[in-house]
């Protein structure tokens, strides 16, 4: 009787390890993940910083959008200095919207558009961009897979115990809620 009294301990001790190992692994997964965020988001400030370099000479208006890159830019790096999440989300949010409009801006611009490295730079940054959601997309599936798995039974049981190391509120990657009406009521006129 005392064997299986010890067998069934067993059993539940490692059942209990095995679940505190997975949240340990989900945990280190959004953590990577931000990383991944957070790669991607230099190598687009470096783009934009080429594009800067590349482009003074040619625009006068058109350096005040990219002055905006650059001053978000350095307000997404305090509020990921100070852990301050959302506001670092809002400002790279405002970056994106800015990178999606510059191809336009180009557009004006023949000689500008012709030019060699600027085409390359734009390929950079539409490549960057793509990367960067790609990056966000698994960094919420991450978030949304450790959330179900810590709600859910055992391992709620499990996280509870070890509250201070298994229960983490980390903030999904999103839009603002106007940018996501005016996109959803955006329709195509031909």
């Amino acid at each position: 009787m005392f064997i299986i009294l010890l067998i069934i301990l067993a059993v539940i001790i490692g059942y209990v390890i095995l679940i505190y190992n997975r949240m340990i692994s989900q945990i280190e997964t959004i953590n990577n993940n931000q990383k991944q965020i957070d790669i991607q988001l230099d190598r687009r400030y470096k783009v934009f910083e080429s594009l800067i370099n590349v482009v003074k000479k040619y625009m006068d208006y058109e350096q005040t959008t990219l002055k905006d890159v650059v001053a978000l830019r350095s307000q997404a790096q305090a509020a990921h200095a100070s852990g301050d999440e959302k506001s670092r989300i809002d400002a790279e949010n405002k970056i994106s919207q800015i990178a999606g409009g510059i191809n336009l801006v180009f557009e004006q611009y023949p000689d500008l558009k012709a030019n060699q490295n600027v085409m390359q730079l734009q390929e950079e940054i539409v490549s960057t961009e793509n990367k960067l959601a790609y990056s966000k997309q698994a960094l919420n599936d991450s978030i949304e897979i450790y959330n179900a798995n810590k709600k859910s039974f055992p391992a709620n049981l499990v996280v509870s115990s070890f509250h201070s190391k298994l229960d983490m509120n980390f903030p999904y990657w999103q839009l603002e809620p106007a940018k996501v009406a005016e996109q959803e009521s955006y329709t195509v006129k031909l």
